[in-house]
């Protein structure tokens, strides 16, 4: 009995120990990123910028209405379907359909033989 206790306190401690060990290790090689990273924004190193700016890009107007029209009809279609991030209401008050369709199923009579 107390060799099995002594075996598995010694297996415990060396768990533990490698356990500590690794998130030490980690730990430095974070604080070591992290030295490094600001030696070199002091040091005054950065990246090259782009000579020359990026060419304007404009939207014709019937593009720009195509767009919102489509837009405006995706919003209308995800709000009938009561997506998640439309509910007028919190979804602790109402039940989901998926809820209420396991539910049904639930207390729906069994009969043996029965398949559906």
């Amino acid at each position: 009995m107390t060799t099995s206790l002594a075996i598995g306190l010694q297996l415990t401690v060396m768990g533990m120990g490698l356990v500590f060990a690794l998130l030490a290790l980690l730990w430095g090689l974070i604080a070591l990123l992290g030295w490094t990273d600001r030696r070199t924004a002091a040091s005054g190193v950065t990246a090259p910028a782009a000579e020359e700016p990026a060419a304007e890009f404009t939207v014709p107007p019937e593009l720009a209405a195509a767009i919102t029209v489509a837009v405006l009809a995706h919003r209308a279609e995800r709000r009938r379907e009561a997506g998640p991030e439309v509910r007028s209401q919190p979804p602790s008050t109402r039940a989901s359909r998926w809820v209420v369709i396991g539910r049904a199923r639930q207390t729906q009579g069994w009969e043996p033989g029965r398949r559906g």
